[in-house]
Parts: C-alpha cells; sequence; structure tokens
C-alpha cells in the first residue's frame, strides 16, 4: 500500500559518517526533492570535527589541534562532533506539516526535554540560545538551514563521548560555556535506547502518523 508522504517519515540508522559526504548528501537530497518526498531523519554519529556555522567566527576556535574545522552553512556558531554523540539530521518540508522554524526548534528542545525527562535528567531551554541545559550544562545543540521551505542540519545529543575537545571552543559562541552528557548524570546509559527514544518523541511531537527505519541510504 503506498504511503500518504505527507504524514510519512522515514528514519535512516547510518553509524558512524563523515562530516562532509553527509552535509553534501542532505544538500543533494533537500534540492532533489518534490512533494511526493517523505520527510527523514538521518540518525548518526561523526568522526571528530569542528563546525562552524554560517555566522560562525574563527575567534571561538581556541585550540582546535588535529580536530579538522569545517565551514558549513547551518545557523550558529561553532560546535563539536565526535563518537558518542548522537545526531538526528532533520530533513523536514516546513510548510506541508505546517511549522514555522522558529516553532521546529521550540519542538525540537521540548521532545529533548521529555526524552532526557524519561531518565531522571531535569533539562531546559534557554531564550535566545537555542539549545538544551542541564544546571546551566549544554547538553543538546541545535542548527538548521532552510532551502525551498525544508530544513536540513538538525541537532546533536551528548550521550557517551569524550567532552574534552569541547574545551578547544566557546561553544556554541559563548565564552565560559560548559558541557556535560547523560552519561556523566545517569549510570547504564544505552546509547541504542536513546535512540529509540529520540525516534519515539519525534514521531509523536511532530505529529507523524506512520513511519519506517532503513538501514543505510538505500
Amino acid at each position: 500500500m503506498p504511503v500518504d508522504s505527507a504524514s510519512h517519515v522515514i528514519f535512516r540508522s547510518l553509524g558512524l559518517q563523515p562530516y562532509q559526504a553527509v552535509w553534501e548528501k542532505m544538500k543533494r537530497f533537500t534540492e532533489q526533492r518534490n512533494a511526493s518526498s517523505c520527510d527523514e531523519v538521518w540518525l548518526l554519529q561523526h568522526p571528530p570535527v569542528f563546525t562552524l556555522g554560517q555566522a560562525g567566527k574563527t575567534s571561538h576556535l581556541l585550540n582546535s589541534e588535529d580536530v579538522p574545522v569545517i565551514k558549513t552553512d547551518r545557523g550558529g556558531q561553532v560546535t563539536y562532533h565526535g563518537p558518542g554523540q548522537l545526531i538526528a539530521y532533520v530533513l523536514i518540508d516546513l510548510r506541508r506539516r505546517g511549522l514555522g522554524v522558529k516553532t521546529l526548534v521550540n519542538e525540537i528542545e521540548a521532545l529533548l526535554i521529555n526524552l532526557l525527562s524519561e531518565l531522571g535528567i531535569n533539562a531546559q531551554r534557554k531564550e535566545k540560545a537555542p539549545g538544551v541545559y542541564v544546571a546551566g550544562k549544554k547538553i543538546a545543540s541545535l542548527g538548521l538551514r532552510v532551502r525551498k521551505n525544508c530544513t536540513y542540519h538538525g541537532l546533536s545529543l551528548n550521550v557517551q563521548m569524550d567532552l574534552s575537545p569541547f574545551s578547544g571552543i566557546n561553544v556554541c559562541g559563548y565564552e565560559g560555556l560548559e558541557v556535560t552528557q547523560i552519561g556523566d548524570l545517569v549510570a547504564g546509559v544505552n546509547e541504542a535506547t536513546v535512540f529509540e527514544r529520540l525516534q519515539f518523541h519525534l514521531i509523536n511531537r511532530l505529529g507523524y502518523t506512520s513511519h519506517e527505519t532503513r538501514k543505510g541510504w538505500s
């Protein structure tokens, strides 16, 4: 039976993927999609990389050492990605879902707060500082790009990773902003469970009525 592309979302479980290659695929997907294309969410992790948003200032790169730096086209300043961090790239037709960018950001923050609450973590958002925080420390970052009324890029959630590279940047452009992760706040964190719960909250919060999960790009 054909799916209703307006209410169906495809999740892609992609494992560890290089940032540049995924970025190019996101741009290509967004450029080529049409009214019958389903929204997609790409779940993955990246090898170590610093990414600098469109308006990002190189002055926020304090010590990149051997970690590559990529100037990208998302919103926001500088952040770090590495193994043990959950990435969800949201490729959403905003007009079809009846969403504005600000509303989508608010919904993503809300679902992350709900997910963390399930784990016993009390998280909050900050006015004019997109993302999710625990006791003032950043645990999740957001950065989007809109093209043809469709989004790409998305969110990163620190699960169980080496946080030390964050000391080489002003996180998201804020001097002295500290970071935290699920594994430092609750015992026995399971990455697969966090992926599953994020998927559940995305489906429900954004109002999809059907979904499927695929391994890889096909």
